[in-house]
């Protein structure tokens, strides 16, 4: 059974909204208020500004669906059951959208779910089918399925103010979770941005050109490198649509521009077919083809991202507007990070910084402390019964995650955890090997548990984990540390 906990908030204030935002492949390294070098992101920025940014926040297994399912239940991979992408969430569990009806919220969610199975424990569900498309998208609800003119992350961002303007119950707290598609592959920025970052050379990251030296045979099987494995056509956009027919396209993918009308067909040629005639005429080999790939990837990722960060801002004027800021506690978070060229990759799913790392900001005013930073370590896991005691509920004991809002309110928690444990359990994903390990505030350490191969690295002397010092004598004792720290975690998490 439920029970309510004291809970004090803003002063005169009725137990708080939770409105979270969630995309899908930001990485923390394309959001100004991480430090971003390549973009501006104003809006999630003003959450930041307002509230507070955990600068330490992990995913569990950086994989869509499976960090989904960690957020709902507050459980790692193996005890909420989908372990990767194809498995089926089972919706019969307890998730914190379902303790929140329980408790009097009313629940919606809108946009990505990306679990196979129908949403439970939501009064209102709109969700994109499948992965979802980047135009004309199709939806499903408890009504059936219907297709939507437009730009998805619009839409979805419509879509949600229209719930809380006029179809909740404006008696009763709420929890929407407004989930974009972007910026996930295959990169299709909104038409008016299409030309954004034109004649600009987006920096690269120094790991570019990674040769994978000093780590193990793991990481070189990989299929996810920019020079290697992004497809011309599908990804880079040089099968560019000719305007009088949507299947005209040069890799003969007609999946990519289908959906596309013939004013956005139009739209697309007029902004694509110039600079791709420059691309064929340089003739471009080696690096400097590796280079360009690099531009005309991160400059789609991140004209995806101004979408996201633009329909964040109407999000927030909406609830300015509807004088609901006050009492809404707002997130802006990702599934998990991405490569935007680091080591020269794209994707997700290795332990490695670039995926690991999640963004979290969060604003609620009078509660949270505008400006606040937050280094303590969290986890995917935390999500759950963080909302929870949001809304004046006990989180049950056995979530492996726990509420982090104290942390979010600025108090002091001498007995939070040290590391935590993540799990890669899909085989042969971009070619990334199983994979565990544990990471604290300064070590990794990584299992490639199938080939039986370690990594370590020292964060502190090697952030971007160029080197592992598995083996090393000089770091005997911490690798030892970490080794036992690895077993506790799975005892204490009950992995097999």
């Amino acid at each position: 059974m439920l029970t309510l906990i004291a809970f004090e908030a803003a002063a005169g204030s009725s137990r708080p909204n939770i409105v979270f935002i969630f995309s899908d492949d930001h990485a923390v390294n394309a959001i100004g208020a991480y430090g971003s070098r390549i973009n501006q992101t104003p809006n999630i920025d003003r959450i930041a500004r307002e509230g507070t940014i955990l600068l330490n926040n992990m995913c569990g297994n950086s994989i869509c669906g499976p960090s989904r399912a960690t957020v709902l239940t507050g459980l790692h991979s193996h005890a909420n059951g989908f372990k990767k992408n194809g498995d089926e969430f089972n919706g019969a569990q307890r998730t914190f959208p379902k303790l929140l009806q329980q408790g009097g919220y009313e629940t919606a969610v809108i946009g990505k779910w990306h679990l196979t199975s129908e949403p439970t424990g939501f009064d209102h569900w709109d969700v994109s089918t499948g992965q979802g498309s980047y135009y004309n998208p199709t939806f499903i609800s408890s009504e059936g399925r219907h297709r939507i003119f437009g730009y998805t992350t619009d839409i979805v961002t419509d879509l949600s103010i229209r719930w809380m303007q006029e179809e909740r119950d404006s008696e009763k707290p709420f929890l929407l979770m407004c989930q974009f598609k972007a910026p996930h592959r295959n990169w299709m920025p909104n038409i008016k941005y299409l030309n954004q970052y034109d004649g600009e050379q987006i920096p690269e990251p120094a790991t570019l050109l990674d040769n994978f030296e000093g780590r193990t045979s793991s990481i070189r099987k990989n299929s996810m490198m920019i020079g290697r494995h992004m497809r011309l056509m599908g990804d880079l956009q040089l099968d560019h649509p000719n305007p009088n027919n949507a299947y005209d396209v040069k890799s003969r993918k007609t999946d990519t521009y289908s959906r596309l009308s013939p004013e956005q067909r139009r739209q697309w040629y007029m902004a694509f077919a110039p600079k791709n005639a420059a691309f064929y005429e340089a003739n471009l080999e080696g690096e400097d083809l590796v280079r360009w790939k690099y531009q005309r990837y991160i400059k789609n990722y991140l004209r995806c991202i101004t979408s996201v960060d633009e329909n964040v801002g109407r999000i927030l004027d909406y609830l300015d507007w509807a004088g609901l800021a006050e009492n809404t506690l707002v997130i802006y978070s990702s599934d998990q990070g991405f490569y935007l060229g680091e080591h020269g990759f794209f994707d997700k799913r290795w332990m490695y910084e670039e995926s690991l790392r999640m963004p979290f900001v969060a604003r609620w005013p009078g509660v949270i402390p505008a400006g606040s930073k937050v280094s303590e370590i969290t986890q995917n896991i935390d999500f759950a019964p963080t909302f929870l005691e949001v809304a004046g509920l006990t989180p049950p004991d056995d979530m492996h995650g726990r509420s982090a809002l104290g942390l979010l309110r600025g108090e002091s928690a001498p007995d939070w955890r040290d590391s935590i444990y993540y799990h890669y359990y899909e085989e042969g994903g971009h070619g990334v090997a199983r994979h565990e390990g544990v990471r604290t505030d300064r070590y990794k350490l990584i299992h490639f548990y199938d080939v039986d191969e370690w990594e370590f690295y020292d964060l502190e002397q090697d952030p971007n984990e160029m080197m592992s010092r598995y083996g090393d004598p000089q770091y005997a004792a911490p690798i030892e540390a970490l080794r036992a720290e690895l077993d506790s975690l799975k005892s204490t998490y009950g992995v097999d």
